[in-house]
């Protein structure tokens, strides 16, 4: 895979708001799919932590919660908010009703 390739994802009313979905790539990776109050964002699926998958954690506004040791991160960044370590962030647009992501 290259960097810059735009996966699609499914159609908007799969997530709804206040939700992530996991989504697994055609090379094996996964993604975490957050619609924050019908805005998308995506991350790595994987906390650093533990890998516990980031998917099944808790969405509260930006900030999703590991669900395994309660990290937090910033879905719009990445970001680690209760760590140093940072999860992978991917942008996203929304065409035709279309979640993709740009990896």
């Amino acid at each position: 895979m290259f960097k810059g390739q735009i996966i699609t994802v499914g159609p908007v009313e799969t997530i709804h708001i206040g939700c992530c979905a996991r989504f697994e790539l055609p090379d094996g990776n996964e993604l975490a799919i957050y619609n924050v109050n019908g805005e998308f964002h995506a991350t790595g699926n994987f906390c650093p932590h533990k890998g516990a998958p980031l998917s099944e954690g808790t969405l509260c506004g930006h900030i999703i919660e590991c669900a395994l040791h309660g990290w937090q991160f910033d879905v719009r960044t990445g970001e680690g908010l209760t760590v140093p370590e940072p999860v992978e962030s991917y942008r996203v647009v929304v065409e035709d009703g279309w979640i993709r992501v740009i990896i």
